[in-house]
């Protein structure tokens, strides 16, 4: 199931506000909390990005290359030997 619209649009003002934390940290704070301002932008992309990953993967048809290419049949294939 993908993110519902309302997780992502308050994912997406979490990252709007942690930018502005990351804008004045970088001015005023040590470069410890920077970083990890940084790194939980990186991890609501990741984790937006991961969810339309997964829904493509968990729809995908039976034995289509999809978006996917032909990379998921080999190992379907292999899981058959």
């Amino acid at each position: 199931m993908p993110l519902t619209q309302q997780v992502e649009y308050s994912l997406r003002e979490a990252q709007e506000s942690l930018r502005n934390s990351l804008a004045f940290s970088a001015r005023n704070e040590k470069p410890f909390i920077s970083k990890h301002i940084a790194t939980m932008l990186a991890d609501i992309d990741h984790l937006i990005d991961a969810a339309e990953i997964v829904e493509k993967i968990e729809n995908r048809e039976e034995g289509g290359s999809g978006f996917f290419g032909t990379f998921y049949n080999d190992i379907d294939r292999d899981e058959e030997d």
